[in-house]
């Protein structure tokens, strides 16, 4: 791992001064020291079986010492948690004294909150529903200094705590912020009401024994919460190895599914999808080749023209893309895009000739995605065609080859947010006949008997993967059934 920069220890360096101020107030204040170490114990227990056993933090204690004692008190809480937590890289000690740091500095930042608008009155009376509105005021400026300090530190260095990426690099100081509020409210907002619930128990007759047991839920739902999350990292791996085998046989493909994955986001977003749906849209587009591992090798990298023969083969891949993820159930509709996004409005597609909206609206979002992503992107012997170009090309072809309204959706997404198309890089020219199987005459219906060579920039073609020709030859209906 690269040395930590100066301005990273600096950085840390003051936010920890900071952070030890606060603490510096407690003098000053009437401090029940066996409620803050009953509390500092609690956080750190639980703490070390969150992190370790689920991974993520647990802030109820935390908020709940916010609610319940003052501010330089309250500050103490997390400190021996996180300063004896585990670092899994180094610098640990660093690691550490900015994890303790910044938690110090967010519970005293909700602490003078909640005091300063009567929560800890509201709290001791009951006072329901008013000891929402502290509650929530203390909750949103915990998230806000967590907030402003994890993105100054991405500022400063990109791969700084708590980021484990280990690098060393700046990030533009627009981006450093962007996001980090937004997504932390709703999950802490829940940690602030059992924090809350905590705090009212404590000051009840019940007594402290009694706010644990707010804990036993949390720590349920927070299993939940992990379980979910570890079986979306285990879908996310299934999708990358299937990418990287892809990858592997055929080098043309190396990024282009990436990018027909975040175009395909682009166009569902602008059509109002839920987030589910733009999910599993960008699932379809990164696998919507992934097929290809069913074509024989010497035709993917055949250089030179294909007979109409191991054309029909290339032509298989679809279904036998269809074949391979028809058992991956979080997939969704994603599976009907890898085995239809080849069709076409005027029914001139393969490998069923589904006209119209008889095309699944995934398959019809894959289709322009991957489309557009060929006219724009760069390989060794063909150059990029300009975004404006691809767009006429696909208005063009729109009602016949594209849907109208997916092609209007990718153009306002441009305009709004506009493309950065990437150069596929050490691609060999051994897979030029891949795009001539793929390429070449998708989008021209005067291009599709022309199976000689990609199109230059000039040319009437556009897509890598839109092949127009119909169904192939043969009874292959009982293969791809299982998606109509």
């Amino acid at each position: 791992m690269e040395a930590v920069p100066a301005r990273v220890r600096a950085y840390v360096t003051c936010v920890a001064l900071a952070a030890l101020l606060c603490v510096l107030q407690l003098p000053g204040v009437r401090t029940p020291w066996w409620a803050v170490a009953l509390l500092a114990a609690l956080y750190a227990a639980c703490e070390h079986v969150v992190r370790r056993r689920l991974g993520g933090t647990f802030y109820p204690v935390l908020l709940a010492g916010a609610f319940l004692l003052p501010p330089p008190a309250a500050a103490l809480v997390p400190l021996p948690g996180a300063l004896l937590s585990r670092a899994e890289q180094r610098p640990q000690a660093l690691r550490r004294t900015w994890r303790a740091a910044e938690l110090a500095l967010a519970v005293w930042g909700a602490g003078c909150v909640h005091w300063a608008l009567g929560g800890r009155d509201a709290v001791v009376d009951s006072d329901f529903p008013y000891a929402l509105l502290p509650c929530g005021a203390a909750v949103l400026a915990f998230c806000a200094v967590l907030a402003l300090l994890d993105g100054g530190i991405l500022a400063v260095a990109m791969g700084a705590p708590p980021t484990p990426s280990g690098q060393w690099g700046r990030v533009p100081v627009r981006r450093a912020w962007r996001g980090l509020l937004s997504r932390s409210l709703a999950p802490v907002g829940v940690h602030g009401l059992a924090g809350l619930m905590m705090a009212v128990l404590w000051r009840s007759p019940y007594g402290p024994v009694a706010a644990l047991l707010v804990l036993l839920p949390m720590c349920v739902s927070w299993w939940v919460f992990a379980q979910y999350h570890r079986e979306r990292a285990a879908h996310q791996a299934t999708i990358r190895a299937l990418v990287q085998a892809v990858d592997i046989k055929d080098g043309y493909t190396r990024g282009h599914s990436e990018r027909v994955g975040q175009a395909s986001v682009m166009i569902a977003r602008e059509l109002g999808m839920d987030d589910d749906r733009v999910e599993v849209l960008r699932f379809a587009g990164i696998l919507h080749d992934v097929g290809k591992l069913g074509v024989p090798t010497r035709l993917l990298r055949k250089n030179g023209p294909l007979t109409p023969e191991e054309r029909r083969v290339i032509e298989l891949h679809p279904e036998y893309g269809h074949e391979m993820v028809r058992g991956i159930s979080f997939l969704g509709e994603a599976r009907a895009a890898i085995l239809h996004h080849h069709e076409r409005i005027d029914g001139s597609g393969y490998p069923y000739g589904l006209v119209g909206t008889q095309i699944p609206e995934s398959a019809r979002v894959v289709a322009v995605a991957d489309a557009f992503d060929a006219m724009t992107s760069t390989r060794s012997y063909s150059r990029a065609r300009p975004v404006a170009a691809a767009v006429a090309e696909l208005r063009r072809c729109a009602g016949r080859h594209f849907d109208a309204g997916v092609v209007d959706a990718l153009t306002r997404a441009l305009a709004r947010h506009g493309w950065h198309p990437a150069v596929t890089a050490d691609v060999d020219r051994t897979d030029q006949a891949d795009d001539q199987a793929d390429q070449a005459d998708q989008v021209d219906q005067a291009d599709r008997n022309d199976h000689s060579g990609p199109s230059g920039p000039s040319g009437s073609s556009g897509s890598s993967d839109q092949v127009v020709s119909g169904p192939p030859g043969g009874d292959r209906e009982s293969v791809g059934r299982g998606a109509l």
